[in-house]
């Protein structure tokens, strides 16, 4: 199903960074609690280029999609869970917590399947 090198691997860290970077630049554009930063809107837009010229230039293996928006979710969760771990006045951060358990579960759940069907 999903046959793994380093290319793969890449990609799942750039959804991943994407996911950390556009909650960082929601936040810092938008929250009175999170300080101004503009390396958020850096990072948000190199590694959107960078993830839109891995998806043009190579083909993606089978189940790839659904892992690389996982792991964009997964982003955006961890990202939200620090801020409110970090600024109480924003809420808890129990929902972003149990729902990215949830997902790292799912992903190794995808990975566990994949390396036993290769």
């Amino acid at each position: 199903m999903i046959e793994q090198n380093p290319r793969d691997k890449g990609t799942l860290l750039l959804a991943f960074i994407t996911g950390l970077a556009i909650n960082g630049t929601f936040s810092a554009l938008f929250s009175s609690v999170v300080p101004f930063s503009i390396f958020p809107l850096i990072a948000l837009a190199l590694s959107a280029w960078c993830l839109h010229q891995r998806y043009l230039n190579r083909n993606m293996p089978e189940g790839m999609p659904s892992l690389a928006a996982a792991f964009f979710l997964l982003g955006i969760l961890v990202y939200s869970a620090m801020v409110r771990a970090e600024y109480p006045a924003i809420g808890s951060n129990f929902i972003p917590t149990i729902l990215m358990v949830a997902l790292v579960f799912w992903i190794a759940l995808r990975f566990r399947r994949g390396k036993n069907k290769s």
